[in-house]
């Protein structure tokens, strides 16, 4: 041990009548220590809300979603049944699978009462595979869909079903605006349905506001002609990437083709997330540098009160950077204990709220209804190096009034 390090850690654990100082420490340590703890499970819970809410949207959503400015511009050609447009996003790299979809508002009618849905028009066997929202359905299977006899299925998520009381089998209709003309004068189209699957996205907008029905059935609600789509929806192998693979998407398309992804769709969603970490961040900081100046004051009052120690210590050759790095030793050893105090508190309260999630809220709010902990290792080296450069800047004044006493001026009224 250094000269300067064991001369900080002596004055750190005498026990000489120094009572309010050593209290001003503590809480020191008590301040560093509730910042650092308060921040490692602010951030993890931000991660995991994060993450969580990114799986739900991938889950519900296209990665890269191509659409049209005219509306049959996905028209397939004579004789084909398939547009031609979707083999050529298939052919671009990145693009694992694809699938045209129809998208339509209509009013669902049940004996229990009526509101406004919107439906997605798939096909079972292409979008099934790529969408896991689909592969995991609370009942009923996706093939359903696409059943030959009886009334065309339909997929409705677990909100809506729960509000009319729907469960697999059960028959409802869809009511389009897309009349037809009759002897009677103008009537809605209207097309029955049976339930083929109840879906469960954690999001609460999907399940009460939107279902899946077969393509060829979202085409005959709506009066289109066959092989009349929205546009079609891609998945790609790596869904962070999806920004870069819908510009290749577009370049190989052209006009009139656009193409969105699902960051950009999302993307005021992540910036309000960003900018509610960053700004919690910055309030938890305070905390921390709160504590730092509990440091500058309990080494202002250590050097009052060792005047004459560092003044015997410079006479006896200690040089002005020893007793400098002293104090700044001591200031710094304070913000350590604290860091690794939170460190414990802090890890150790997320790991219990991710094991026994004892939060619950409201899942018609929020897209979860328990809050999801995850525990990043670069945000645990982000937090510990700020709250030990805090605890470090507030060593330097202290520590420059130590080293620029006078020894002759100190011991004059000793």
């Amino acid at each position: 041990m250094g000269f300067s390090s064991f001369i900080a850690a002596r004055y750190l654990t005498s026990r000489s009548k120094r009572t309010f100082i050593s209290l001003i420490s503590m809480m020191s340590v008590l301040g560093v220590a509730i910042g650092v703890a308060a921040l490692v499970i602010v951030m993890s819970v931000y991660n995991g809300v994060t993450t969580e809410m990114r799986e739900k949207i991938l889950g519900a959503n296209p990665h890269v979603l191509v659409s049209a400015m005219s509306p049959g511009a996905f028209d397939p050609g004579e004789g084909k049944a398939v547009t031609p447009v979707l083999d050529r996003v298939l052919s671009v790299p990145g693009v694992k699978a694809a699938a045209p979809f129809l998208y339509a508002e209509v009013l669902f009618s049940t004996p229990g009462g009526a509101t406004g849905l919107v439906v997605r028009g798939i096909d079972p066997a292409q979008s099934v595979d790529a969408m896991p929202l689909l592969r995991n359905l609370e009942s009923g299977t996706p093939g359903d869909l696409a059943r030959a006899e009886g009334p065309a299925g339909m997929i409705v998520g677990k909100d809506l079903a729960r509000r009319f009381r729907l469960r697999v089998g059960s028959r409802v209709s869809l009511m389009s605006p897309a009349g037809q003309r009759t002897t009677a004068g103008f009537v809605p189209k209207l097309k029955s349905f049976r339930v083929a699957g109840i879906f469960n996205s954690g999001m609460s907008d999907f399940d009460s506001r939107l279902a899946y029905v077969s393509l060829s059935a979202a085409q005959e609600v709506m009066g289109y002609p066959s092989g009349r789509i929205s546009g079609i929806e891609a998945f790609v192998d790596d869904p962070y990437r999806a920004q870069d693979i819908a510009h290749a998407v577009a370049d190989t398309l052209g006009p009139p083709f656009l193409t969105r992804n699902w960051i950009d769709m999302n993307a005021n969603l992540f910036a309000a997330l960003q900018l509610e970490r960053f700004g919690m961040f910055i309030v938890l900081v305070m905390v921390i540098l709160v504590g730092s100046f509990s440091i500058i004051t309990s080494l202002v009052m250590l050097v009052m009160e060792k005047t004459r120690d560092i003044a015997i210590l410079m006479s006896m050759g200690a040089s002005a950077s020893a007793v400098r790095r002293i104090f700044m030793m001591q200031g710094t050893i304070i913000g350590a204990v604290g860091t690794a105090i939170g460190y414990v508190l802090g890890i150790a309260l997320a790991l219990l709220l991710r094991k026994y999630q004892f939060i619950e809220l409201p899942p018609d709010v929020y897209m979860m209804d328990t809050l999801p902990v995850i525990i990043d290792p670069f945000d645990l080296l982000a937090i510990g190096a700020v709250s030990m450069l805090l605890c470090f800047l507030a060593t330097i004044y202290p520590a420059r009034k130590a080293a620029s006493l006078i020894p002759a001026e100190a011991l004059r009224y000793e």
